[in-house]
């Protein structure tokens, strides 16, 4: 079964995902999150998922993110939903600027870091996904 990662945002969010054997975490889309909901109850009807991770939102200093209400509301809502995926908070600090990193270092281009800000959202929950993955063995 997969492990599925989110990154939440306000506007956007970005999705990752194991393979079957939860070896190796990739990216899976950048959705608008309006939509998110519905796009993860189709996706866990067409795939087998064990749990949902989703990034908590804390700042550096530990105090809490303006996002972690609006994490904390979807958070409550699949749980209730969908008490058979369960979801767990994993910290999030520091995954937006470890993606810029990686595009970088990746040699992504300044105008398509720019243009395609999903991409940062899509890395970011692979981030969070590799850390959550290497934080159990």
């Amino acid at each position: 079964m997969r492990i599925l990662s989110i990154d939440y945002g306000k506007k956007r969010t970005g999705l990752a995902v194991t393979d079957p054997l939860q070896i190796i975490a990739n990216g899976l889309a950048t959705v608008l999150t309006s939509t998110l909901f519905q796009y993860l109850e189709k996706y866990i009807q067409d795939e087998q998922v064990e749990k949902i991770i989703i990034g908590k939102p804390i700042q550096p200093n530990g105090q809490p993110s303006e996002n972690l209400a609006r994490v904390e509301n979807f958070f409550n809502r699949w749980r209730k939903a969908h008490p058979e995926v369960p979801i767990e908070y994993y910290d999030e600090r520091f995954t937006s600027v470890l993606a810029h990193r990686a595009m970088i270092d990746g040699g992504v281009k300044k105008k398509v870091r720019r243009d395609n800000k999903g991409l940062v959202d899509e890395i970011s929950a692979t981030i969070i996904l590799q850390d959550y993955m290497e934080s159990r063995r």
